[in-house]
């Protein structure tokens, strides 16, 4: 089996999001290795737009690679602040580098606490197997 990193300063969703807390209530959200992994070569990206009211839950986009399209799912509530627009051109970041460059999305939290609810590094190892 492929041993992926899970950095430990990130949270993670049971639908394989990552998010990073920002300063206050901003967080930078992106998909793990592990899904990245099972999507196979991402070629084309559908971010929310910046401005969009999401949920935490709702499907915000898509993922599409070789092998399927994925939905990306918002992990917290709040408002879209920034899309990364270089998965535009190169979809294949979020292969690459899934933690840093291919980052999805950034959004301002309704309620900042509710990052504590998400997984650490440690339960998402464990819930991934």
């Amino acid at each position: 089996m492929t041993e992926f990193d899970y950095p430990d300063d990130l949270r993670y969703t049971p639908e394989h999001e990552w998010v990073r807390a920002g300063d206050g209530e901003s967080v930078r959200v992106g998909i793990t290795a592990y899904a990245q992994d099972a999507l196979g070569d991402v070629v084309f990206v559908s971010l929310p737009a910046v401005g969009d009211r999401v949920a935490a839950g709702d499907a915000c986009g898509e993922i599409e690679s070789t092998k399927s399209v994925s939905d990306l799912y918002c992990p917290l509530s709040g408002e879209v602040t920034a899309v990364n627009a270089a998965l535009d051109a190169a979809p294949e970041l979020i292969n690459s580098d899934p933690y840093a460059e291919g980052w999805c999305f950034e959004l301002t939290v309704d309620n900042p606490a509710d990052l504590e609810s998400l997984m650490d590094a440690s339960a998402y190892r464990e819930h991934v197997g």
